[in-house]
């Protein structure tokens, strides 16, 4: 089970209002704390307060060196395995990331073919980053890639079926699969998540609208979890993580285990 670091605003971003550097990286420690103190078993730290979000071309070095050092306290406060998500779609800065920060593995929401996001055109940029990655002898850091990602329409392969989307991302030598619903907080449903799991060897995780009331069904039918919005305060992503809810959470996977 794997819990959300959605990092305030960083300077350069349009929501960022003068906030000090050590608050930023105080507030994103609160809450990875509270998560792996709940029992939650790895971590992502994603820069989900600089939206809107910009395309990968045109996010700035300050992305990635800002969540370096998130990263980098967050992994030597917590000593849980960490991911990195830099959004919309940056899997080099991630890589990057990663490798600064000494993560574990970067999140990719398209990692293959393309769709159209929030923030337009998006293309799985699958070769380019696998080569980044060499560049910088990271193999070690592994790519966790979402099928039929969220906030977006797939209008532009819709003569693809989900099976064959998923089967593109081993081809494409992802490490693990990710399923999620439309949007944020929203759950994938059933039909899509035994769709994804049938059509790889890799393990699939479900990173979206993962609640209290249905973990244990869906850990019964995946390998596990990437959980936000259900475990920060009145169940809202941009709150603080909840400590109570995520014992709450916790307590109730176990039990359908």
């Amino acid at each position: 089970m794997i819990g959300m670091i959605h990092c305030p605003p960083f300077p350069g971003s349009p929501r960022y209002r003068g906030a000090t550097m050590d608050g930023l990286y105080d507030a994103c420690l609160r809450d990875a704390e509270a998560l792996i103190a709940g029992g939650m078993h790895g971590l992502i730290v994603e820069n989900h307060g600089d939206i809107p979000f910009s395309k990968p071309e045109d996010i700035g070095p300050e992305t990635p060196a800002f969540l370096s050092v998130v990263t980098d306290r967050v992994r030597r406060a917590t000593g849980a395995p960490v991911g990195i998500n830099v959004l919309a779609n940056a899997p080099l800065p991630a890589i990057a990331t990663a490798v600064a920060g000494g993560a574990d593995f970067v999140r990719v929401n398209q990692w293959a073919n393309a769709y159209v996001a929030n923030e337009g055109f998006m293309e799985g940029r699958a070769g380019e980053a696998l080569r980044y990655r060499s560049l910088l002898r990271a193999e070690n850091v592994r790519i966790f890639a979402d099928a039929h990602v969220k906030h977006g329409s797939h209008a532009i392969v819709a003569d693809r079926s989900v099976t064959e989307l998923t089967r593109d991302l081993a081809f494409f030598d992802a490490d693990c699969v990710i399923a999620t619903g439309q949007r944020t907080g929203h759950a994938a449903s059933p039909e899509e998540i035994a769709e994804i799991a049938a059509a790889t060897h890799l393990p699939v995780l479900v990173g979206s609208g993962v609640t209290e009331d249905n973990i244990a069904t869906i850990l019964s039918r995946t390998n596990g979890v990437i959980v936000a919005s259900s475990l920060k305060v009145g169940g809202v992503w941009w709150n603080p993580v909840e400590p109570e809810r995520v014992k709450r959470f916790v307590e109730r996977s176990a039990a359908g285990l």
